[in-house]
């Protein structure tokens, strides 16, 4: 038993990051933020003649905590026990401050070492973590409000004439016109198409009570961060007085397991999010885990390629965000990057691991 398990063993050999910063279509914004470019973090691990990719979207100081900290933290470790290097890893930033840059870092590594030991094993990694489904719902998300109405109703649209049945729209950056803006929405994606806003914690509890009935009118059925997720009474309220059909949505910004309990300790939400490109695909788990036994549901935050194995592999799914800007990201950088069918996206099961590889003659010129 000893032998078998030495040479189940595989030493990680070496991990390698880049950084790559790519400029929006166009501008972008919400309620509370602004922005003209992404940059995409990429990590590469090796181990036993099979390469792992993970990825996170963070400043290019996550690239360098990874080169200058991580990358030593795990070469060594066994390939085979993700869990493990997870742990060290969360243990050697513990003077650093894990949320926030420390943590994308680590889920950076993370997705790379779960992609790598599924390679090994010759195995997707949704069938290595076990599949509770063959596909995932999506919905589209975008609508910024650096939109014109125009804009707004082209891409919302367009999404829904594609058999995407979910659109989402930020709001509350100008609150006297989001009604208005919602109402356009509503035109053009039609009256059976879910609409879905996201305010990212720019109005106040009052309101955002009155936005939420006013939404409703409109049909709207997901109202995203009404208030600041740090304000978890507030969350609550919103959930307790929300119009029936409406549920409350947050988490996005849960970087560690602790987060998520309080939030979900607190009654604050109708449906979880979580971002693997930020609690890892590791935490992303136990976020799942912790839903379950709540009896609510978990959407994945941005990163369709990322999320969609582990997507398949949690109980409680309400969908995977599609959202435009990694969207473009990831056709234009990732080799194998999934596209939507009905209203869904279906892992490649005859490719190992995620099933994508970074194309790096396209990825170069965006280097930093």
């Amino acid at each position: 038993m000893a032998g078998e398990e030495q040479r189940a063993s595989v030493p990680i050999e070496r991990i390698e990051v880049a950084a790559y910063t790519v400029p929006t279509d166009r501008p972008e914004s919400d309620g509370t933020l602004a922005w003209r470019e992404t940059t995409l973090v990429v990590v590469h691990a090796s181990a036993g003649g099979e390469r792992g990719l993970g990825y996170t979207y963070a400043d290019v100081a996550t690239a360098r905590l990874v080169a200058d900290r991580l990358a030593g933290v795990v070469r060594g470790r066994d390939a085979m026990a993700v869990p493990g290097a997870w742990a060290a890893m969360v243990s050697s930033v513990r003077n650093l401050g894990r949320p926030g840059i420390a943590q994308m870092a680590i889920a950076a590594v993370d997705a790379a070492l779960w992609d790598l030991k599924a390679r090994l094993l010759a195995l997707p990694l949704a069938t290595l973590l076990g599949t509770a489904r063959d596909r995932a719902p999506i919905y589209g998300s975008g609508g910024f409000t650096s939109y014109t109405e125009a804009e707004l109703a082209e891409q919302l649209g367009g999404w829904v004439s594609v058999g995407i049945p979910r659109v989402k729209m930020k709001v509350g950056r100008d609150p006297g016109a989001d009604l208005a803006r919602v109402r356009a929405a509503r035109r053009a994606i039609g009256p059976d198409a879910a609409l879905f806003v996201d305010a990212n914690g720019a109005y106040s509890r009052k309101q955002a009570l009155a936005f939420a009935e006013r939404f409703a009118g409109e049909g709207v059925r997901w109202f995203e961060e009404p208030v600041t997720s740090d304000d978890l009474d507030g969350l609550r309220l919103l959930r307790d007085r929300a119009p029936a059909g409406m549920d409350i949505a947050a988490g996005e910004y849960g970087y560690d397991l602790v987060y998520f309990r309080r939030m979900l300790d607190a009654g604050a939400v109708d449906v979880l999010q979580a971002d693997a490109s930020r609690c890892g695909i590791t935490g992303f788990l136990a976020a799942a885990a912790l839903c379950e036994a709540r009896s609510l549901d978990l959407s994945c935050h941005c990163a369709p390629s990322l999320h969609l194995h582990p997507a398949c592999a949690v109980q409680r799914l309400a969908h995977i965000e599609f959202f435009h800007d990694h969207v473009r990201i990831e056709r234009m950088l990732f080799e194998g990057a999934a596209a939507p069918a009905g209203g869904a996206l279906a892992p490649d099961l005859g490719r190992s691991g995620m099933g994508i590889s970074l194309r790096r003659a396209d990825a170069e010129r965006f280097a930093v």
